[in-house]
């Protein structure tokens, strides 16, 4: 921007501003990282609970979950939210709704590691985006640009890719990502932060998870307590597994730009993928390279488009920036609207990149 003609001195900026600012940006990326670093890692984590079966890891992760997140709601006194929840018994139920989902998303996830699907797994989560836009066609009657319905039917190829080489279709894959999917779609309309979110979830299926556990104990087939001291910290430990990356990604929203989460949130799955292959050994035939390579050609695809949105959308603020002096010369009234209108736009990163990045959704 050019300087004004105005002979009034502009005001000084604090030495340490800047430096903060960029510190604070520093310290968001770093927490974005761990989140998606720790989501992507988890995988390593599941096998170390076996002989405990996916279902009592489940209950196990509902229940410690609760206990975690209430001690950290606790600290932070942040308990307003509850009270007007309960109030709302519309909001209740799509929390309730949200619950179910999720749990069919955290219990088939855990089945698929302990089971030797990581790979597979981690295909549902990159296609979750894929998933994501094509129910906001389907449901919420969008209209998508050129470029994702491209990239929306590259997955769609993939998926038929894919089903060709497993002989049928991956459906860890496609139930992964549109529980996933459709978990984040009712969370958008509960409108809760993601701490909040994961209490008022778990407060829900504490219940029916605590019974289960309970069930398991009376017939003698609970490994709590059975398999060692170490083994029971490790299944209260699913509490904390699930809290610390929701913690780390709140801390990560409100510091860097939606369009840099979106980018981040591939990391989980391309180190679920690389632990499949590399570590757990997976066999990966040409036919899955191919269709994970379309998978991933769409979603370049879809990455492209987001950032080319974004650039456009900044190039119209900048405009609507550079006209504002003459519309408030013009006509003053008028000033609050266009600075508007420039706020608006400024940092709009592409809807398919905000639906994957704003929602703090619990992952796997």
């Amino acid at each position: 921007m050019k300087p004004s003609s105005s002979s009034a001195a502009p005001a000084p900026t604090a030495p340490g501003e800047p430096a903060e600012g960029a510190l604070s940006s520093r310290a968001g990326l770093f927490n974005g990282i761990a989140a998606y670093s720790m989501w992507g890692l988890v995988p390593l984590f599941w096998p170390l609970l076996m002989p405990s079966g996916a279902g009592e890891i489940l209950a196990h992760r509902m229940v410690w979950s609760l206990v975690v997140v209430g001690v950290v709601l606790l600290v932070l006194r942040r308990w307003s939210w509850a009270g007007e929840l309960i109030r709302q018994p519309k909001r209740l139920a799509l929390v309730t709704v949200a619950a179910a989902v999720i749990t069919v998303n955290w219990g088939l996830y855990i089945w698929s590691v302990n089971n030797n699907h990581v790979v597979e797994a981690s295909l549902g989560y990159f296609i979750n985006p894929l998933v994501t836009i094509a129910m906001g066609v389907l449901l919420l009657k969008e209209r998508l640009r050129p470029a994702q319905w491209a990239a929306v039917g590259t997955g769609l190829a993939a998926v038929l890719v894919l089903a060709f080489g497993y002989g049928q279709p991956p459906w860890i894959s496609l139930v992964l990502a549109f529980s996933f999917a459709t978990y984040g779609l009712v969370k958008k309309k509960v409108n809760l932060g993601g701490v909040e979110s994961l209490a008022a979830e778990t407060a829900i299926q504490f219940l029916p998870a605590l019974g289960f556990l309970l069930w398991l104990g009376a017939r003698g087939e609970s490994t709590f307590g059975t398999e060692g001291g170490g083994h029971a910290v490790l299944l209260a430990l699913t509490g904390v597994v699930t809290a610390v990356p929701l913690v780390c990604f709140g801390a990560a929203a409100i510091r860097v730009p939606l369009s840099t989460l979106g980018l981040l949130q591939y990391l989980a799955p391309v180190f679920q993928f690389a632990l499949g292959v590399l570590y757990f050994k997976e066999a990966m035939p040409p036919e899955r390279w191919a269709g994970f390579g379309l998978v991933w050609l769409a979603l370049t695809l879809l990455t492209w488009d987001a950032l080319r949105t974004a650039r456009t959308n900044r190039a119209r603020a900048a405009e609507l920036a550079a006209q504002l002096p003459q519309a408030q010369a013009q006509a003053p009234a008028t000033a609050p609207l266009a600075a508007s209108a420039s706020a608006s736009v400024e940092e709009a990163p592409g809807p398919e990149i905000v639906a994957a990045a704003e929602d703090p959704a619990p992952r796997p």
